[in-house]
């Protein structure tokens, strides 16, 4: 599962699987090797695809495309109606149907449907963006770091980007603008979206149908998954009119067929060094597996307890799981020594070809050097920043919300207020899980610092984790929304006397921010400022026909589809409903959602239900539609195979599949199996 990068508590941005093939490693990216590449819609290798595929593309369909694609909180989605109607996954929205349901009514396991405008609902928290102009502001960002060091560049860096957003929105809220770091801060880009705050539900399989086949199917191919969710925009209580959008089509594609993903793929990280790989696989890769696995456990066994315990815990497992195979594959793939072998030799390439060129070496010195320094000093500082603040309330969603009451505090009238908005919306919360993951992260926090650490002793006084998490979680009056909003408008001190989680991070958050000051500083600068110059060694060596690294900013890949053959044996590039009746065992997770069951006569079993293509993407894609070479939606990628776990270091073309659930099979159970003839009219189907 491609799954959300930016909902899940840990990013999960995919990488190499220990079962993967060799990977292509960006070397000397003149061009892009097979299919590879996250383009930017400002630099998409037009010519290439048009020659290898015999396409008509021009920057008026890149246009097009652009102006149909939507970023959604942490997924992917596009426009497919001229009313606002928005298609992405099935785990793209499970978190809002899961905020919908309740004891009585579980649309998560029994699917949601609306029947009318009127019965669309409203996910809570959820946008809808769309990218509507990319300007290059990098000679303005760097000029403002020029001569400054650690805090102070940091300080004016961001002071820049602020300055820069601020102007290009002007204070109008219906646009989000966002400066983006491209090429590991080669290139700075202006990114203006139309943002929409009212997105509504409108449609969602069960959650059998959609993820049939659990954890064991997850980056696997055959699949068999109805991996689909339909949004809808609205603004000033009517649909967004949304003229630019991708038409419908319900045929399937055939093998050898071109396809195009836009989406935003969350993060790469193929342009790291490799000291940069070393302390990813010898010290954060390690301790992210252990954590996830520990609390993943804990929540498995909570799941057990009960029905609700079970419906309310079904969407953090189901990221925690997802979130482990992708760090699995990480950890395998930097193990590998034939993997590193090939990162070493790129690396070396291009050291020796700046070494050769004295002009290029006097201009840019040795970042490669500067950055093995920082690996030193992030090493010793990852841990406590790690628990402290990073990974601080290991996910709870009230430690969440109480942190940034605290740190609102000295705030102006305005931000409080937009605070006080967002915190006090309506949200179902669990006080269950919420004590177990605070009970989770503070025995954590013990574990690492040790018993004797300074901030160890503040938090925990005389208590252990378990007693504290409970009287915290028992005591607080955080779970309500009117609360909340009181809360946003307090003093500090106000907060301490109102509610004991409020004094907890109140009493706590200076260490937390003090390590976090000291991250900045001592690691984000300083590896900023030499990732510029590998950057700039890059762009002088190969030139400036390359893609950079996912960033969570809207990109187009291209490929086709095809299958692939690994070890001998070869997986075709289709799957059809009727496999689905055959894969189906009756025992989770492979038994049949109901609707299905339900309506197996009705079904056309010879219909294409999944399909892999050669695209290159990662987490963040989710939701990303696939389309074909005439600008129409044929499916909406939600996964990769196996292999495909090599995403976020590199890219290998015989390998590498994304997984796409087909506009035929949405289309075939908005007829039979789940009948919705008010959808399927808005797409154009009969």
């Amino acid at each position: 599962m491609i799954l959300r990068s930016l909902r899940a508590a840990m990013a999960a941005t995919a990488s190499i699987a220990a079962v993967g093939g060799a990977v292509a490693i960006m070397a000397a990216p003149s061009a892009a090797q097979a299919d590879e590449g996250m383009w930017t819609f400002d630099n998409f290798p037009i010519q290439t695809v048009n020659q290898k595929y015999g396409t008509r593309i021009d920057q008026a369909w890149l246009d097009r495309v652009r102006n149909a694609s939507v970023r959604i909180q942490g997924c992917s989605a596009s426009f497919v109606s001229d009313e606002g109607l928005i298609l992405t996954n099935w785990h793209c929205v499970v978190g809002c149907v899961q905020e919908l349901s309740d004891a009585q009514r579980d649309y998560v396991k029994n699917g949601f449907t609306a029947g009318t405008r009127e019965e669309e609902v409203q996910c809570p928290g959820q946008t809808a963006e769309v990218l509507t102009e990319i300007t290059d502001v990098t000679d303005r960002v760097i000029a403002a770091g020029e001569g400054l060091e650690g805090a102070a560049f940091n300080t004016a860096r961001q002071a820049a980007v602020n300055q820069i957003q601020t102007e290009a929105c002007a204070g109008d809220a219906k646009f989000n603008c966002q400066v983006i770091s491209l090429y590991r801060g080669g290139q700075y880009s202006l990114h203006k979206f139309r943002k929409y705050d009212d997105v509504r539900l409108v449609f969602a399989p069960e959650n059998q149908a959609a993820f049939f086949g659990g954890d064991p199917d997850n980056f696997n191919f055959p699949r068999y998954a109805l991996d689909a969710g339909f949004l809808r925009a609205y603004e000033d209580g009517k649909p967004v009119e949304s003229p630019n959008f991708l038409k419908w089509n319900p045929e399937a594609p055939s093998e050898g067929d071109v396809t195009f993903v836009s989406g935003n793929p969350g993060s790469t990280s193929r342009l790291l060094t490799m000291s940069q790989l070393e302390r990813l696989r010898d010290q954060q890769l390690p301790i992210m597996l252990i954590q996830t696995s520990e609390l993943r456990g804990r929540l498995l066994e909570y799941s057990l307890t009960g029905d609700e315990a079970k419906r309310t815990s079904f969407d953090p497992i189901f990221g925690l799981e997802n979130s482990f195979k992708v760090y699995y594959g990480q950890q395998g793939a930097l193990t590998d020594p034939a993997f590193m072998q090939a990162k070493r030799e790129a690396e070396a390439e291009l050291r020796t070809r700046v070494a050769a060129d004295p002009n290029l070496k006097q201009q840019i010195g040795d970042p490669w050097t500067e950055l093995e320094a920082v690996q030193g000093v992030a090493r010793d500082l990852y841990l406590p920043y790690r628990q402290l603040e990073q990974a601080a309330g290991g996910g709870s969603q009230l430690y969440a919300m109480a942190r940034a009451i605290v740190r609102s505090a000295g705030a102006d009238e305005a931000r409080r207020a937009r605070l006080a908005a967002t915190v006090g919306e309506e949200t179902p919360i669990s006080t269950d899980m919420e004590e177990l993951r605070l009970r989770y992260w503070l025995s954590k926090t013990r574990e690492y610092l040790t018993v004797d650490n300074p901030q160890v002793k503040a938090m925990l006084g005389r208590e252990s984790p378990e007693a504290l998490a409970g009287r915290l979680i028992d005591g607080t009056r955080m779970a309500d929304a009117d609360f909340r909003r009181q809360a946003a408008g307090m003093t500090l001190e106000q907060m301490k006397a109102a509610d004991p989680l409020l004094a907890f991070v109140a009493a706590n958050d200076e260490a937390a921010q003090a390590i976090a000051g000291r991250w900045a500083a001592e690691v984000n600068a300083p590896t900023a400022r030499a990732a510029e110059k590998v950057a700039q060694a890059r762009f002088a060596v190969y030139g400036t026909n390359q893609y950079p690294d996912a960033t969570f900013s809207l990109r187009l890949s291209y490929g086709e589809v095809k299958g692939w053959t690994y070890r001998g044996v070869t997986v075709p590039p289709f799957t059809y409903i009727g496999g689905l009746y055959e894969r189906a065992t009756g025992s989770e997770p492979f038994n049949l959602a109901q609707a299905f069951a339900d309506n197996e006569a009705r079904v056309n079993k010879a219909v294409v239900y999944d399909f892999v293509s050669t695209n290159d993407i990662i987490g963040g894609n989710s939701g990303s539609p696939v389309i074909n070479a005439d600008g129409e939606v044929i499916g909406a990628a939600f996964d990769g195979n196996i292999h495909s776990l090599g995403g976020s270091f590199g890219y290998d073309g015989d390998l590498n599949r994304t997984v796409s659930v087909s506009t035929a099979a949405i289309t075939e159970a908005l007829r039979n199996v789940y009948p919705n003839p008010r959808i399927l009219a808005e797409l154009g189907v009969r």
